[in-house]
């Protein structure tokens, strides 16, 4: 008897595991946010000195895994979306619903965050963390750009210095990276969840970064930047009441959070 029990069971935990289902891999909020899911992995984060940077603050290279599946913002957050969440303020230099949001603080995104979970019921918005936005930026490459390693083909997926005319893009209007992700480089830099800080050059599990700090990290480069920072590696701070037409924001949120 125990044995026909203990078949049953076996058969039973087998059929629900294969009818149940499995996450999405699009998702589209209350206010037009798309998500795609990023899975899982290993990557190496920072650039390698000799070879790719010649900042220090991108180095040392060191291990890094992200252990849980997470959605990340196609795009970067727009001004149409901003406003929704917002009530209808705008607080961007270039006008226009889907050009990137601009001009907000790490302190404004905070409380944009904060509004947003509220307006879905929810506590999972947030932004990605440092290691999470590299991982995205490399989208499973090791060369200095998700494209490669020349410069040449940068056009293709950023504005740019060389091709914004000095002013942010609607988003989206340059290819995306290898997991589907736009303006990656270029158009506006986005704050990320962490404080600046030196890398230990450990391998690392899902890091959050310093627990305190004078500035928050900015990723991607902007409209105005030359080819230069437009790297994955690359990192930059500023103060968290910064507001510039150059910085805003993309958004991520991990399911069951």
């Amino acid at each position: 008897m125990l044995n026909k029990f203990l078949s049953f069971l076996s058969v039973s935990l087998f059929l629900w595991h294969a009818v149940a289902p499995a996450a999405a891999e699009e998702a589209i909020n209350s206010v037009g946010v798309k998500f795609t899911l990023i899975s899982p992995g290993s990557f190496t984060m920072g650039a390698d000195l000799n070879a790719e940077s010649v900042f220090k603050d991108d180095t040392p290279q060191h291990r890094v895994t992200i252990s849980r599946p997470f959605y990340m913002g196609v795009y970067e957050v727009t001004q149409a979306e901003w406003t929704r969440v917002m009530g209808g303020a705008n607080p961007s230099r270039f006008e226009g619903r889907s050009l990137p949001v601009e001009s907000v603080s790490w302190d404004d995104v905070s409380s944009f965050v904060r509004r947003l979970n509220e307006k879905d019921e929810t506590e999972k918005y947030r932004l990605p963390t440092e290691a999470e936005w590299e991982y995205c930026a490399r989208a499973g490459t090791t060369s200095t750009y998700f494209f490669g390693d020349d410069v040449g083909s940068l056009g293709t997926y950023a504005w740019y210095d060389i091709n914004s005319g000095y002013k942010t893009r609607p988003v989206g209007g340059k290819s995306p990276n290898p997991w589907g992700l736009y303006d990656i480089y270029g158009n506006v830099w986005e704050w990320v969840q962490d404080f600046l800080g030196e890398y230990s050059g450990a391998a690392a599990t899902d890091p959050k970064g310093p627990s305190e700090g004078s500035f928050r990290v900015i990723r991607g480069c902007g409209w105005d930047i030359s080819d230069t920072p437009c790297r994955s590696a690359f990192r930059y701070g500023h103060s968290p009441e910064t507001r510039s037409d150059t910085i805003g924001l993309r958004l991520a949120f991990t399911e069951g959070d």
